[in-house]
This record gives C-alpha cells, sequence and structure tokens, in this order.
C-alpha cells in the first residue's frame, strides 16, 4: 500500500525526475510538474495527500500555489522549498498556511519524515470528517417521510455492509452521490477512501491514466510513475458517476477490472490487486442505451445485479418543503443569517412546483431565499384568516399527494401519515375528485 499521493512541482526538470525516483523507491505514489498551472488543475481533479513546490518559479509562484490550493482544499499540506534568500519568505508562508517549509539543498530522508507527517495529517482529518459524518444517522442523509425514501433508506441500510456493486440510477439533482457516500460511509469500507470520478468530466485521451495509472515514461509528458484512482481507493469505494459518458473503448477494460478486481497501469507489464467496490450512477437508462449500442450491454448486466432507483422530488411532494427548510436552515447558519419560515401560500406554491431540476435546484432555491436573491412567487395574501390559509394549504397539498399517487388513497394517506377514513372526509370537506382520464386531481 502506497505511503500516500504526492504532487512535486518544481520548474527544473532535472530535480522533478530526480524527486520521482526517490519518492516513488520510498514507497509513494508521485507525479511531477514543471509547470505549476498544470499542477493546480491536476490538484483539482486527483486524491492528493500532499504537495511539495518549489517557492520561485515563473508564472505562478509556490506561494500563488499555495494561495489557490488553500481556497480550494485548505487542508491539503503544503511543503515549500527555498533558497537561502527565501527564507523569510518561507516564514510569510507558514503564516499564510503552508504545512512546511525546507531550505535547498534539502534532506532527502527530512523531507520524506515530513511528508509521512504531512500525509498522516490529512488522513487524520479526513477520518475525523468520517466520524463526523458517521455520527448523523441516515434519517439527516436520505431526508424526507414519503414512502420512497422510506424505502431508499431500507435499501441502503440493507446493503451497506454487503460487499455487492451497486447501479443508482435517477434523475439529473436527484441525489445520486448523496446515496453513494450513505454505502460507503455507512459500511465496512468506510475507514477506506471514497474516491468520486465524474465521467464526464475527464478528458477522454487522460481517462484510462486516470482509472489506471501510468509508469514513468509511457507516453509524452509522463516524468514519473502515477497511481490511478482506482489502485487509490483500495479498501474503499470508486464512484463512477455519469457513467454513461465513459468512452465505449474504456469500458471493456472497467468490465475486466469489476470482474477480476485486477488493474494494469499504462507501459506495465504488471497487475496490481485492487479490494474496491464499484458503484456507478446514471440519469439514462443504460439498458436502452445498450441496445441501441451507445453503452457495453455485458457492462450493464454486470452493474445492473443491484439497480437503486432514486426518486424524483416530483414523486414525493411532501418531502419539498421539509428538505427547503433543512436547506434553508444550512444556509442561513453557513452566511450568518437569519432563518425565516415560509409563508403558507408559498410553502404551498413550493409543494406544487414540478422541480425539473429536483433537490439540487431545491437547494439553490433556498440558499437564494435566505440571501435575498429569490423573490417569493406569491405574496401573503392580507384579507384571508389563519385558518383559512391553513385550509387552503392543507386542501392543495392532499390534491398533490393524490396527483402524485395516481388517485390512489391508501397510498396517500401513507404518504400524508393519516388514516384513509380522515383522508376520505378531508377529500369530501375540500370537493376533490379524481379526474380517472387525466389521473389529475382538481378541486370539485
Amino acid at each position: 500500500m502506497t505511503r500516500g499521493r504526492i504532487v512535486f512541482v518544481d520548474d527544473e526538470p532535472d530535480l522533478c525526475a530526480a524527486a520521482a525516483d526517490w519518492l516513488d523507491a520510498s514507497g509513494f505514489a508521485v507525479e511531477t510538474f514543471c509547470d505549476p498551472r498544470e499542477a493546480l488543475g491536476s490538484i483539482d481533479s486527483m486524491a492528493c495527500d500532499c504537495v511539495v513546490s518549489d517557492i520561485r518559479m515563473p508564472g505562478l509562484s509556490g506561494l500563488d500555489l499555495l494561495g489557490n490550493i488553500r481556497q480550494r482544499d485548505p487542508d491539503l499540506p503544503v511543503i515549500l522549498l527555498t533558497g537561502h534568500a527565501d527564507v523569510p519568505l518561507a516564514v510569510e508562508a507558514i503564516q499564510a498556511g503552508a504545512y512546511h517549509f525546507l531550505e535547498k539543498p534539502y534532506d532527502a530522508d527530512l523531507l520524506v519524515s515530513i511528508l509521512d507527517n504531512g500525509v498522516e495529517r490529512r488522513r487524520l482529518k479526513r477520518e475525523i470528517e468520517r466520524l463526523q459524518r458517521g455520527a448523523e444517522d441516515i434519517e439527516t442523509r436520505l431526508i424526507g417521510t414519503s414512502p420512497a425514501m422510506a424505502t431508499l433508506r431500507r435499501a441502503v441500510q440493507r446493503l451497506a455492509d454487503i460487499d455487492v456493486d451497486v447501479l443508482i440510477t435517477g434523475e439529473t439533482g436527484t441525489g445520486k452521490e448523496v446515496v453513494a457516500r450513505a454505502l460507503h460511509d455507512l459500511g465496512r469500507r468506510r475507514a477506506a477512501p471514497f474516491v468520486a470520478i465524474n465521467c464526464a468530466a475527464i478528458p477522454e485521451t487522460i481517462f484510462e491514466s486516470e482509472l489506471f495509472g501510468h509508469e514513468r515514461g509511457a507516453f509524452t509528458g509522463a516524468q514519473g510513475a502515477r497511481q490511478g484512482r482506482v489502485a487509490y481507493a483500495s479498501g474503499g469505494t470508486v464512484f463512477l458517476d455519469e457513467i454513461e459518458s465513459m468512452p465505449l473503448a474504456l469500458q471493456a477494460k472497467v468490465l475486466r477490472i469489476i470482474q477480476e478486481r485486477m488493474v494494469e497501469p499504462i507501459g506495465s507489464n504488471q497487475q496490481i490487486p485492487v479490494d474496491v467496490r464499484f458503484i456507478a450512477a446514471t440519469k439514462v437508462d443504460l439498458k436502452t442505451e445498450s441496445e441501441a449500442g451507445r453503452f457495453r450491454s455485458d457492462l450493464y448486466f454486470r452493474l445492473a445485479t443491484i439497480d437503486l432507483p432514486v426518486p424524483p422530488l416530483r414523486d414525493r411532494p411532501e418531502d419539498i418543503l421539509l428538505l427547503y427548510n433543512v436547506f434553508a436552515r444550512r444556509a442561513a447558519e453557513r452566511h450568518s443569517l437569519p432563518f425565516r419560515e415560509l409563508p403558507p401560500e408559498l410553502g404551498l406554491e413550493l409543494s406544487q412546483r414540478r422541480w425539473p431540476g429536483n433537490v439540487r435546484e431545491l437547494k439553490s432555491y433556498a440558499e437564494r431565499m435566505v440571501i435575498g436573491l429569490e423573490s417569493p412567487a406569491l405574496a401573503p395574501a392580507s384579507s384571508a384568516s389563519l385558518p383559512e390559509l391553513v385550509a387552503a394549504y392543507e386542501a392543495k397539498l392532499i390534491a398533490a399527494t393524490l396527483q402524485a399517487s395516481g388517485g390512489a388513497t391508501a397510498e396517500a394517506a401513507e404518504r400524508l401519515g393519516v388514516p384513509r377514513r380522515t383522508l376520505n372526509e378531508k377529500i369530501a370537506k375540500y370537493g376533490l375528485r379524481l379526474e380517472p382520464e387525466l389521473g389529475e386531481t382538481s378541486p370539485g
């Protein structure tokens, strides 16, 4: 197992090559960059444990690199390499958040020791965050009182500790990655990495290297060996988001890894065993895609052994206000702004929206409301009394729930958490009826 994944940045290629050799020999997975801008882009897309950077480089200095990293990932340790004249500058960098600095020429063993400490600090921070997440019960992750969400929570609890690959299906914005993280954090792999890979965001030219890694000199620009994300996740979980976007040529190799749990880095003749759980997610019908030849059918059938659907928000209208309040309270706390309850008529209007962007759209709306960038769709009615507002809200919520359940009063009563007899009385009270030919509920 690797001692950690290191990014080494220096504008002198010989120093990068030498560092790659002895860091690799010391048991680290290292990737070197002569261009700090390229390094910054790679740090964004890889699971990095520590960064080592020269302080004086053209275009982007080590201090600039540190500042950018601190904005994006404040817990990532950055070690700066300095000349004698740069020591005061390095001290300033420590005050700005650098983890350590070494004066050139530095002792290689000392750098290895500092890297070990930095990597351990990084892993400890992740473990603390994991424990904090684990302290949350599943209801705080998969929020909702609807039957659909109760079913989803039960499935996640059953599958979390069963070492089987899972395909999560659902529309954009429904929370597929939240479900994947719950499967990981609530299972036996929780202490190991959760590596999320957005298959739509990685250029096809570097996809194979990102997943499987490469050996030094495997292709032009491969100045050092690189551990792939699948090998890095060994012991944990690989989450392949938007897997429908994975290039067809790569799908065969991914299928082989899923079946054999072995990876072969580019330029290597040796296969590396990996102990990972694969969770994939898609917003399209992969069966249809495979029948059309746009997705490998054998990979689809391998992934679809366990198909875990995530319901769209429009199918659980009773969860909308609950989710809004959770998101709005979190946003208010994050921005140190007051939280205000929605007026009943606006809450009703939100519960009847279609929300094509699903939970993600609702979360953005809640944040804009808290900040004051969203105007309420409805203004409070000045002439209506509180009982009238409550009655109007109740009537429209019942109508929306009946519509979502296709007019089935038993299902609607379960969703609303009331006896069926009570629901029938309220349907009669408010004059609601179901239009059989349209499958919609409307006032009588």
